[in-house]
């Protein structure tokens, strides 16, 4: 079975993650979607309240992907699970800089992991989850960036004033 690793924080997890996740799905066997803690960031939602979010979107739409909470290596955990690829999304030029020197220090730490780079939907280059968080605490619009529970999660923690 072919397995990949899909890692993020996934704070909170977007229809671009998703539409990442749909072409990864189509080329492996099965994904992990390995949600990091990740303490150099402040985050909106708790690990298991992103865990959970991420779950009902695969229980609905992806049978063949499962999420877990990751705390430590990307490349130990991809170990741990039998993954043969990392999946990394690529939504800009600005994004490969950073996503570059990730995949060398992973491919440092294990030779036989590969890292593939997808891009999503060209209508979701622009969606970060900052962006989305930021643009929360302003309306509660439906802006089809997020999943319905995604958005319902972030009415509710980020009610824009009144």
């Amino acid at each position: 079975m072919d397995i990949a690793l899909y890692p993020g924080t996934f704070d909170p997890i977007t229809n671009g993650h998703l539409d990442v996740l749909s072409r990864a799905c189509r080329l492996f066997d099965k994904v992990v979607i390995a949600i990091a803690a990740n303490e150099s960031k402040d985050h909106l939602f708790t690990i298991d309240e992103r865990l959970g979010l991420v779950q009902e979107n695969l229980a609905q739409h992806f049978p063949k992907a499962s999420a877990t909470a990751l705390d430590g290596l990307v490349v130990d955990y991809a170990r741990e699970v039998g993954a043969k690829a990392i999946i990394r999304g690529l939504r800009a030029i600005s994004d490969f800089d950073y996503e570059f020197q990730m995949a060398q220090m992973n491919r440092l730490l294990d030779d036989q992991l590969e890292t593939i780079f997808l891009m999503p939907n060209e209508k979701y280059f622009f969606t970060s989850s900052s962006l989305v968080k930021d643009l929360s605490h302003y309306t509660a619009r439906d802006t089809g960036l997020v999943p319905k529970n995604v958005l319902h999660a972030l009415k509710e923690r980020l009610a824009p004033p009144s």
